[in-house]
């Protein structure tokens, strides 16, 4: 993978800033992605400082398809080098019931969570075509495979990436470009603070037991993409041990903790 570019989405924290810096330890060189610059800025000085790798940032808004072209085509000198696309830039809001939760809600979450993903495929596919090389990495989630009480939009917008990465390995027999879909279980990043919109309530829902961190989703991310060209994971369902299912029932949690 050394010489070769990857482009990571929502790389300002959680995920994506784990995955980016993973992949720059494997050598990749990363084109970071997201709305807020000083934390882009921030992972790409230390990115630099630490592993020697070459970074470039575009700073836009995912859900905009004007702003995802236009910012794509900033990268035309690296065609022939672009081999990787993590489509991680998504979010929750709320755990309100379908019928209480707010119109624009739902709607950020669809645009961000599918739109974005959809516009930024669309646009760094016919690169991986042209060269007959590639791998996109979509993070979905558990919650793509089973719902839960106050989940009923955030779940539908990743079973939607479970389909679009099943339906995209079709589309792409024999173009020699891989799909794989990482559906992480309950993880400690800022995911549950802009849902909840309280780092306090964050807090409270991995109380008593060990989540998953960013690093444990950028390790398995590298793994799939380290695999040899003629092997593909498709899926990757990863849960904390205290985990096994969706839902705060299906939780382990140590007493008085």
């Amino acid at each position: 993978m050394k010489n070769k570019w990857a482009i990571v989405t929502g790389a300002s924290s959680g995920f994506g800033r784990a995955i980016a810096e993973k992949l720059a330890e494997d050598g990749m060189h990363i084109v970071l992605t997201g709305r807020r610059l000083d934390k882009l800025n921030e992972c790409s000085e230390f990115i630099q400082k630490k592993f020697g790798i070459e970074t470039k940032i575009l700073n836009f808004d995912i859900c905009k398809w004007q702003e995802c072209e236009k910012k794509i085509g900033e990268l035309q000198s690296l065609h022939s080098q672009i081999e990787v696309l993590v489509n991680n830039a998504g979010l929750a809001i709320g755990v309100d019931k379908l019928q209480d939760g707010k119109i624009s809600d739902y709607e950020v979450m669809i645009d961000t969570n599918i739109k974005g993903l959809l516009y930024l495929t669309q646009l760094v596919l016919p690169i991986m075509i042209a060269k007959n090389s590639g791998h996109i990495v979509n993070i979905g989630s558990v919650a793509g495979r089973w719902t839960y009480p106050g989940g009923a939009v955030y779940s539908a917008t990743k079973f939607a990436v479970r389909g679009l990465s099943e339906s995209l390995r079709m589309d792409l027999l024999g173009k020699n470009i891989r799909v794989t879909n990482i559906e992480p279980g309950m993880a400690e990043t800022e995911f549950s603070s802009v849902r909840l919109g309280s780092i306090e309530r964050a807090k409270s829902v991995y109380r008593g037991m060990t989540p998953l961190s960013a690093r444990d989703i950028a390790e398995s991310v590298s793994w799939c993409l380290l695999r040899p060209k003629h092997v593909n994971i498709s899926e990757l369902v990863i849960y904390p041990t205290d985990q096994v299912g969706v839902g705060p029932s299906y939780t382990h949690r140590k007493e008085g903790v």
